[in-house]
């Protein structure tokens, strides 16, 4: 990569405003204009941090995308959405970068509410086709002459909902161009039969170098050389016909053009002019590198960048002083649980590094299992093993686990199952935004019959719950922590049954239960309520679902009960709670905290909690508020500021 000032609108780069001002550019010219976005890249996610690796790869591909189709007239759709930057780039949003996945900045995916040339907001992957279908038919009945495009990349085919489209497209033959940006990747290498069918050619082009050898060597032999050469040529004919993805598209009934060297912007353009007069559904396979350009990414084996923090644009390392993350915690105590127990497994959808099974992998390689992005298979397939006398533990992103809740509650749970689901980045996330927070786990998968859910609150409780969780013979279980380093460990000062007692005061004015991470927020309201003279016990339930029984009589001791988690409210920890003291009879007052229902903005965790009223200050001011009326109502002297 060359070096760049931090003005960012020079060169060619600094002359593209609209998607029309690719039009005009020269062959040479965008040449340019590639190694300029791709510097622009470098240098401004190595200020923010964001999806690095994606994006380098998929220059070429989308200026052709834009000289060939007309945004926003004809709509282009990211499948995965965090593939989107450069379209941003040349739709406008250059400025935006400086505070690229900020509060009040750009976000890391499409976003309608940024540019006219963003419809979905997905950033789950593998919908992109559903949606272009359903538009491309829309498009249709209204006589409207319009092309849709997909572009699916990121290991996206590998997700069941994309075959389930491609089904409908091909009977619909409406003006549909997918675009397959096949880097052989999600996170790590793209798993699977399919992955290995799409790539033969890309990771096996070994066959026309032979060809090559063959001809020139055959070629000077005057008598035999040709007719060898014919025959040889024929055979690798077939070889190719054999490896091609082409009739397994057409055979589908859609068209196939590839594949395409996706970095060649004059072939993409090519390709893509050719599928759009075709008028009917078109598959284009460009064949790309993911962080194409620049080498730090180009030789990064686990992910080639896909997502970094903060780093160095010339060495590409992180500058992030190290700590130690939940996801670390995880996968060394998964490891060591997997050397006591032969029959532990792990699960993963394409994130083995992100989710910590890559160690296990690593360890143990015929134990665990990737299999791509397909959250739903993930679940029933863990379903199977644990009918086969196994204990499978599938850790995914809290997020994605909502796309198998049908699995788990009656592919696994009916069954009584022993499947441990470990659900990373759960809670308010931050930067990735509304699609990516894991706040809905704790309400959605709280209605499963006999599905028990921990929420560590340390790596102390983390390995401990973990080692409870895989203990579990009669059903499943969840274990829910969130990104990050991991918080002090904080111990407790007595346990009561499975509740941990983290503090207790002189009086008995409020029993705190608080929630797997939100126990120091827990912690710290107490302080500044026992500065206000009123005593509180703070609880940690480690096992929020069910609820423990051992809260009711805690509760009977006390005024009033709070719960904070880190997750909506609706159907949330706190209803459960004050569901269990109704049922109980334990006639004590209930108030929560927690997310409201809502799809909130992206930001840090910590600016984002505090827009929602969730820190130490604003619940201790609610909670004195709360009991002060309750004293009022009894006629008790309420306890001197």
């Amino acid at each position: 990569m060359s070096e760049r000032s931090d003005q960012t609108t020079t060169g060619i780069l600094g002359t593209i405003a609209t998607p029309g001002d690719l039009k005009r550019l020269s062959p040479e010219q965008l040449t340019l204009l590639a190694a300029e976005i791709r510097d622009f890249l470098v240098a401004k996610v190595s200020r923010t941090g964001g999806h690095l690796g994606p994006n380098l790869g998929v220059v070429e591909t989308t200026l052709a995308l834009h000289r060939v189709f007309d945004s926003p007239r004809d709509r282009i759709l990211f499948d995965t959405g965090h593939q989107a930057y450069v379209h941003k780039i040349v739709t406008g949003r250059q400025d935006g970068f400086d505070l690229l996945r900020q509060r009040g900045g750009l976000s890391g995916y499409p976003s309608r509410a940024e540019s006219e040339h963003d419809l979905i907001e997905n950033s789950h992957a593998s919908t992109a086709l559903s949606y272009a279908d359903g538009l491309a038919k829309a498009f249709t009945l209204r006589g409207e002459d319009r092309h849709v495009v997909a572009v699916v990349g990121d290991g996206a085919l590998t997700g069941g909902m994309c075959w389930e489209a491609l089904n409908n497209i091909a009977a619909a033959k409406n003006k549909l161009v997918i675009v397959v940006n096949d880097n052989g990747r999600s996170y790590a290498p793209t798993i699977g039969g399919l992955a290995d069918h799409l790539s033969t050619l890309r990771l096996n082009p070994g066959y026309e170098r032979v060809l090559d050898l063959v001809k020139n060597a055959l070629g000077s032999t005057p008598v035999v050389g040709k007719p060898a050469y014919e025959v040889l040529h024929a055979v690798k004919k077939g070889i190719k016909d054999a490896v091609s993805p082409q009739p397994m598209f057409e055979d589908l009934g859609i068209k196939y053009i590839g594949p395409v060297d996706g970095h060649d912007h004059q072939a993409m353009e090519s390709a893509l002019r050719r599928a759009k007069g075709f008028n009917a559904p078109v598959i284009v396979h460009a064949v790309t590198r993911k962080g194409y350009g620049y080498r730090p990414a180009e030789d990064d084996e686990a992910d080639c960048l896909h997502g970094p923090g903060a780093f160095d644009p010339q060495t590409g390392a992180l500058t992030a002083k190290p700590s130690v993350k939940w996801t670390h915690v995880f996968a060394e105590e998964l490891v060591a649980i997997a050397d006591e127990r032969p029959d532990v497994v792990g699960i993963t959808a394409a994130m083995a590094e992100p989710t910590g099974i890559a160690a296990l992998a690593k360890k143990y390689p015929a134990r665990a299992y990737d299999v791509g992005i397909a959250e739903q298979h993930a679940a029933t397939s863990a379903a199977g093993l644990a009918m086969g006398g196994l204990h499978p533990v599938v850790a995914v992103y809290a997020t994605f686990l909502n796309r198998a809740f049908d699995q788990v509650l009656l592919d696994v749970a009916m069954h009584e199952l022993p499947v441990t689901f470990v659900l990373d980045r759960a809670g308010v996330t931050g930067p990735d935004g509304p699609s990516h927070y894991g706040i809905w786990d704790m309400s959605v998968f709280g209605v499963v019959p006999g599905l028990r859910i921990a929420a560590p609150r340390d790596a102390a409780t983390l390995r401990e719950e973990l080692r409870e969780a895989v203990a579990v013979d009669d059903g499943p279980t969840i274990v829910r922590f969130p990104t990050g380093s991991v918080a002090a460990d904080l111990p407790a000062v007595r346990r009561a049954g499975p509740v941990d007692v983290l503090h207790e005061g002189e009086r008995k004015d409020v029993l705190l239960v608080a929630v797997g991470a939100f126990a120091k927020l827990g912690m710290d309201v107490a302080e500044r309520l026992a500065e206000q003279g009123y005593g509180v016990t703070v609880v940690d339930p480690r096992w929020v679902r069910p609820v423990p029984i051992e809260l009711v009589g805690l509760a009977d001791r006390h005024r009033l009960v709070v719960t904070l988690e880190d997750g909506v409210r609706a159907g949330g920890v706190g209803e459960a709670v004050a569901a269990t003291l109704r049922d109980a009879g334990a006639d004590v007052p209930l108030r929560s905290f927690g997310v409201p229902t809502g799809f909130h903005p992206h930001g840090t965790r910590a600016e984002i909690l505090a827009s929602l009223g969730l820190t130490a200050q604003d619940v201790a001011r609610d909670v004195t508020e709360w009991v002060s009326k309750l004293e009022e109502a009894s006629g008790e002297r309420q306890p001197a500021s």
